[in-house]
């Protein structure tokens, strides 16, 4: 069933897409203009400024590309960021939060698929029961 767009890489752009896709969700807009998703007024996904716990380790340059995704769990998100290879990381700010950090300059790295998972699980996380149940049920019967 899956689309063969599917594997290639994902693109900024897709995180748009896929979050605005998502049903009940708003777009506020950050003191520097950075979009914030939010289904319920609860934010799922976030475009963050650059901030000095998120740094270049070589040139201690902030990352200016931030892109903030809420996970379930804690489980979740360490699965994601333990992997030294993976683009998902953390930092000691985000300790004791469920998110994980992903540089839109490693985008790339992941795919279409794999980022289409995480839009919606960090929707799905964040979403009143009733409205999860509803979207997990229509895609069910779809």
């Amino acid at each position: 069933m899956a689309d063969e767009d599917d594997t290639r890489p994902a693109r900024v752009d897709d995180v748009h897409e896929l979050a605005l896709a998502m049903p009940h969700v708003t777009v506020e807009h950050g003191g520097g203009g950075n979009p914030i998703y939010q289904v319920g007024r609860k934010s799922f996904i976030f475009f963050r400024t650059p901030r000095p716990d998120a740094f270049d380790p070589d040139t201690g340059e902030r990352y200016p590309d931030v892109i903030v995704f809420w996970v379930e769990s804690e489980a979740d998100k360490q699965a994601m960021v333990q992997d030294e290879t993976s683009p998902y990381f953390t930092t000691p700010h985000f300790d004791g939060h469920p998110s994980v950090l992903l540089r839109a300059a490693r985008i790339g790295e992941i795919t279409l698929g794999e980022l289409t998972e995480v839009v919606q699980d960090a929707w799905l996380s964040r979403a009143s029961a009733r409205r999860a149940a509803e979207w997990l049920r229509a895609r069910s019967a779809g």
